[in-house]
């Protein structure tokens, strides 16, 4: 079996659990690939080790990938995966973690599950984006699993997003920004910005206003065939945009057209999982003494 690793250089907490997840991984005979710039802050004694290489980009013969860290790190792991329909794992040793759903006190367990195939897959839909003029740092990595934003740059002035869906006009959004999120994107920045909670099989996008200053602005749930354009106004000349981490800067003058993906990435779940549960958990709802 060919496994990739990815992380970020965090502290204790995500060493001892990369520590632990290459013990496991030891003891099954499994290949393993870490990502090049994580692989410079590991221990020499890992280095040395036969079954360990490193990898700079993904193909389609890795079995999976298994991401240390939080959903974040997940987010800039999809990068990597792309479109080779790699299963991804996620072990958190982050915060809320909707996404790396393996806690830190599971690692053997879950690993030693699904290498043996007891797991199952939920495929998330991700959004695409193209810019008229076209953004060069756009063209190798386009797609967003949680969300794409459009958002104010260098002024405390709201902006204007004018918002049309399959070509018909909506509204002209005054506000902070805007966002689109993906059902996978809905517990994150739109929730904390109102956005309603979308079960990851829902197809459906929303689009979730930022601080909007026309108050009857609300979150608005879309089907997700939906061609979605933006273009943004306002005092500055430029404005960012944002594909989940990642940020770029663009003119006013651009045209942003938001689609849903031709691909989707597969999240794994260990069999007693399930979305409803991860909510109950994280959202903290089964601690009402009613329930």
């Amino acid at each position: 079996m060919k496994i990739a690793i990815y992380s970020q250089y965090y502290p204790e907490k995500s060493s001892n659990s990369f520590d632990e997840l290459i013990d496991v991984l030891r003891k099954n005979a499994v290949d393993i690939f870490i990502e090049a710039l994580f692989y410079k802050h590991i221990s020499e004694d890992i280095k040395q080790l036969k079954s360990v290489h490193t990898f700079s980009e993904l193909n389609e013969t890795f079995d999976l990938l298994i991401s240390v860290g939080g959903d974040g790190t997940i987010l800039r792991a999809v990068t990597y995966v792309r479109d080779f329909s790699i299963p991804i794992v996620g072990i958190n040793t982050g915060r809320l973690g909707f996404l790396a759903t393996i806690q830190t006190n599971e690692i053997e367990a879950a690993i030693e599950h699904i290498l043996n195939g007891n797991y199952k897959t939920s495929e998330r839909t991700l959004l695409s984006v193209e810019t008229n003029p076209e953004n060069n740092t756009l063209i190798e990595t386009n797609f967003a699993l949680n969300e794409i934003a459009v958002s104010r740059k260098n002024t405390t002035s709201m902006i204007i997003v004018e918002t049309h869906l399959n070509n018909e006009y909506l509204t002209s959004y005054w506000a902070d920004g805007l966002i689109v999120s993906t059902p996978t994107g809905s517990t994150g920045y739109s929730l904390s910005c109102g956005g309603p909670v979308i079960t990851p099989d829902t197809n459906s996008f929303v689009l979730t206003p930022i601080a909007p200053h026309n108050l009857n602005a609300r979150p608005l749930v879309i089907p997700d065939d939906t061609t979605i354009q933006l273009k943004v106004d306002g005092r500055e000349d430029q404005h960012l945009m944002s594909l989940d981490s990642r940020i770029v800067t663009l003119s006013n003058a651009t045209l942003i057209t938001i689609k849903k993906a031709n691909f989707k990435v597969k999240m794994v779940e260990l069999l007693d999982e399930s979305f409803i549960d991860t909510l109950r958990k994280k959202m903290l709802w089964g601690e009402d003494k009613r329930n």
